[in-house]
């Protein structure tokens, strides 16, 4: 089975969603490939660092110390730690290209450790994830070559391709993150209890051995706060 994720390194549900996921993955008997596709939150977003707390209360006022209390229970709860005094908000272009890089040269698993470990540092570290330097540091830890990392990083190499795999997601109607899709049919948003996701595994899995159309997931409760989304009224809603 192969499961394309959609999600920003910012979003916060996506990192939810990709520990609850895992979870889920380490209880389904079978080998699921599991492969990251980018998607930005803000692709207007300028190249530079900005504290968290200033760029939400711009976005949300003030609700937005209520959503960041929301937040970091949930992550508690999951093993996660969200610092948000410390998360720094930047263009996450650069880290998606390196997100592809990783997959197209090391595999599937190298980039699953690599999403996993920028999320780490953006969201419990005070990472800058538009700093070439602090993605070279967190690519050598799981394990990529230093200087190859570095060289890519000086280009503009896969470039277009990463822009056009955003586009992509917006063609397909992608709006909001976590976004995962099953063997590119069947799609399940939000960052899902894992119970959640492991029934979507085994029924897909299921459905999938048949040659038959699974049946919906009614997913929409378990959704409608569990997604980062594009604001209706933003550019990249309307491609």
């Amino acid at each position: 089975m192969k499961v394309e994720i959609y999600s920003d390194i910012a979003c916060p549900w996506c990192y939810v969603g990709k520990t609850r996921f895992e979870r889920a993955l380490a209880a389904f008997p079978q080998p699921v490939e599991v492969v990251y596709r980018p998607f930005r939150l803000d692709p207007s977003a300028p190249e530079r660092p900005r504290p968290h707390r200033e760029v939400l209360a711009a976005k949300f006022g003030s609700q937005a110390p209520a959503l960041d209390d929301r937040l970091t229970r949930v992550g508690a709860s999951e093993g996660i730690t969200f610092d948000f005094d410390t998360v720094l908000e930047n263009n996450s272009l650069l880290a998606h290209r390196l997100l592809r890089f990783t997959l197209e040269e090391y595999g599937a698993e190298a980039q699953g450790r690599l999403k996993g470990r920028l999320m780490t540092g953006h969201f419990s570290e005070g990472m800058d994830i538009g700093d070439s330097a602090q993605l070279v540091e967190s690519a050598v830890a799981v394990g990529l070559d230093r200087e190859a990392v570095v060289a890519f990083l000086e280009g503009d190499a896969l470039l277009d391709e990463t822009l056009a795999d955003l586009d992509e997601a917006h063609r397909l109607g992608i709006t909001a993150v976590p976004t995962f899709v099953f063997e590119g049919q069947w799609a399940v948003q939000g960052g899902q209890e894992t119970s959640t996701f492991l029934k979507v595994l085994e029924q897909i899995a299921k459905e999938t051995a048949a040659a038959e159309e699974p049946e919906a997931v009614d997913a929409a409760d378990a959704c409608a706060d569990g997604v980062c989304e594009v604001p209706a009224d933003h550019p990249a809603a309307a491609k």
